[in-house]
């Protein structure tokens, strides 16, 4: 099994989010934390977490990049409980069986985000559209073979190998972040 871990290629993180996660944090989308807000109504660091930003689990700080990573049962249970965790203590959630049922769901959410290979790195678009949220993915790998020294190194990969690649601008992420 494959799951999302955070992974930070620079700096930008530290600036752009309130609070941003740790490399090497488990990870999910986490989109819902924004379900009980109006995104029209977030600025600055709030309104780049709600555009770019995947969970961290352990810190609940953003990252705007999560890297797949190998997994296995152990570490996908161990994702479950910390997020219940969380859901109960920090979100509302009525009870811990609630919550296990919800972590569960984002859990498998996040797996499903995982069909490339380990080592490809996951980028997301969200924005509000007719009062829901919509989450838009991109899979990003190191050109010509590198490894993870500077974010202008990833081609954006689009469908499967035989798809359109196009050139993935990191740097207008944070765009827009001040606004």
């Amino acid at each position: 099994m494959k799951l999302l871990r955070t992974i930070r290629l620079d700096a930008s993180d530290t600036f752009v989010f309130e609070k941003p996660a740790e490399p090497g944090e488990w990870a999910v989308s986490g989109a819902f934390a924004f379900a009980h807000c109006d995104p029209a109504n977030l600025t600055g660091k709030a309104r780049t977490a709600f555009r770019a930003g995947f969970l961290g689990l352990t810190s609940l700080g953003r990252s705007t990049l999560v890297q797949i990573v190998d997994a296995d049962e152990t570490d996908r249970s161990a994702i479950v409980e910390m997020l219940a965790t969380h859901l109960v203590a920090r979100f509302g959630a009525p009870d811990l069986a609630t919550a296990r049922f919800a972590a569960e769901e984002e859990t498998d959410f996040a797996a499903s985000l995982c069909e490339q290979t380990p080592g490809v790195l996951v980028a997301v678009t969200r924005s509000h559209e007719n009062g829901a949220i919509r989450e838009v993915f991109r899979t990003l790998r190191p050109r010509n073979g590198a490894g993870h020294a500077s974010a202008f190194e990833f081609l954006e990969v689009v469908g499967d190998d035989d798809g359109p690649v196009e050139y993935f601008d990191l740097e207008s992420l944070d765009k827009g972040a001040g606004r």
